[in-house]
């Protein structure tokens, strides 16, 4: 979400200066009441382009240019700023201002009352900042200066110097961090260590601003965002920060930290560093489980939740019309996503094959280790799973087991039977965005019919396997 609307566009230098001078003339004599000619007349003079530039010339020594900032350490630390444009900087594999490369904004501290001189040669043309021009002396920027040429160099000295630190030598504070580091083998000799003062890195932490804002505000991720709120297919990306954390400087003078530190509100992001946290698998295994019914997804949090509101509500004997209906669907539907995801999570994190090579899961049944071990139709010595995994008849005994496991949540206080039975086998072998769409993408995978029947039962299955050895 960008923080001001794009700039305006000039064709030279002194296009662009004029126009800064205007805005700001401008601004002021909006403020002055009709009976100050003489403050209007001094401020048109103040704002003219050759009084305000050698004044800004002067004033240019109270803020300085950088790229690392010793104030967001410490507003009241003094010492010394660092201007080292990125692609300067030495490359490595670690995230650094050296990644910024060409593209980077630079920051200013100092006298917030000078700041307006840094917002003039921050003014671009063709892209390229007056600043950045001045420093390689490009002509269109020298000549927009002054007419004089000693005058000229005189100003571009001056703003150029902006990026020059303010101190003689490298100097810290007693507000500012520092840490000695280790830079030999020997820890207890005092030669090996040399001293470090951390500087901010004020362009670096300007340019993860703006990524973590257009990745949060901005439209492409608000579109991945309610997307994936309503469970809907999306192309794009959707960008998240787990533990996004928000350190504000400068209270309500932002700008006495520096002018990007401003423009920001004061606002800079902290991602998160915490260490990991171990956490016990949210997968269990059907360990010795004749059906994954049985513990496995009834120990699923959001099953429990869902199967406690659907008994809460059927007890409440809701009417019969179109809301009942729904709120039934609903909370049906979420129980039909829990088991997709529970097939899902089994079948990525087990290697196929594993309903038959591991005799933890030996007792698992048959129509069960179809529907969450189906790459083991694809090993050779599988015919026979192979065979009965294409004929497709497991997916019923799939949709009853499911059947007689929710009548069984549900008995103890709601008079449940066949005809619910019924209900909920329909409800998840007709769940097209679910348990179809999942049977689905493995039967493109395995080359398997597309009809799933939902009648047949394990002993017509075994029949045909005894009729079709």
């Amino acid at each position: 979400m960008p923080m001001n609307d794009a700039p305006p566009t000039f064709s030279n230098y002194q296009e662009a200066i004029h126009a800064f001078l205007q805005e700001r003339l401008h601004a002021k004599l909006e403020k002055l009441k009709a009976d100050e000619d003489g403050k209007r007349t001094e401020l048109i003079a103040q704002h003219q382009p050759a009084a305000w530039l050698d004044d800004a010339a002067r004033r240019v020594q109270q803020i300085q240019a950088v790229t690392h900032s010793l104030k967001p350490i410490h507003p009241d630390a003094r010492g010394t700023n660092l201007y080292v444009e990125p692609r300067t900087q030495p490359p490595l594999t670690e995230l650094g201002s050296h990644a910024l490369g060409e593209h980077f904004v630079g920051d200013v501290v100092g006298n917030a009352a000078a700041l307006d001189v840094y917002k003039l040669l921050k003014l671009e043309v063709n892209g390229r900042s007056l600043l950045t021009a001045l420093l390689a002396q490009d002509a269109d920027a020298l000549s927009a200066l002054h007419t004089d040429p000693a005058q000229t160099q005189a100003l571009r000295d001056a703003f150029v110097s902006l990026t020059q630190p303010r101190a003689e030598g490298p100097s810290s504070h007693t507000l500012a961090k520092q840490l000695y580091w280790l830079t030999d083998t020997d820890a207890c000799d005092d030669s090996h260590y040399t001293l470090l003062a951390p500087l901010y890195a004020t362009s670096l932490a300007h340019a993860v601003h703006a990524q973590v804002q257009e990745d949060r505000f901005g439209e492409a991720n608000k579109a991945a965002r309610q997307a994936r709120r309503e469970r809907k297919v999306h192309d794009g990306v959707f960008h998240d920060y787990p533990g996004l954390a928000v350190q504000n400087m400068g209270g309500t003078k932002p700008q006495n930290i520096s002018q990007l530190n401003s423009e920001r509100r004061g606002v800079n992001y902290l991602l998160s560093s915490l260490p990991p946290q171990w956490k016990v698998s949210a997968v269990r295994l059907p360990v010795h489980a004749t059906s994954v019914f049985d513990r496995l997804f009834i120990a699923r949090p959001e099953v429990r939740r869902t199967v406690r509101a659907l008994r809460v509500f059927l007890e409440s004997a809701p009417d019969a019309n179109l809301a009942t209906r729904d709120r039934r669907e609903e909370l049906l539907d979420a129980l039909v996503d829990e088991l997709v995801s529970l097939a899902a999570e089994l079948q990525q994190i087990l290697p196929p094959g594993w309903s038959r090579d591991d005799e933890r899961f030996k007792e698992l049944a048959y129509e069960e280790a179809l529907w969450l071990d189906p790459l083991r139709a694809e090993i050779p010595e599988e015919a026979q799973f192979a065979h009965d995994w294409q004929y497709m008849n497991w997916p019923a005994a799939i949709g009853k087991a499911f059947a007689g496991w929710l009548n069984a949540q549900l008995r103890d206080k709601l008079p449940v039977g066949d005809a619910e039975a019924r209900e909920w086998k329909k409800v998840l072998l007709t769940d097209e965005d679910g348990f179809k769409q999942q049977l689905r993408e493995l039967r493109n995978k395995l080359d398997a019919p597309h009809y799933i029947p939902i009648r047949k039962t394990h002993a017509e299955l075994v029949a045909l396997r005894e009729e079709n050895p």
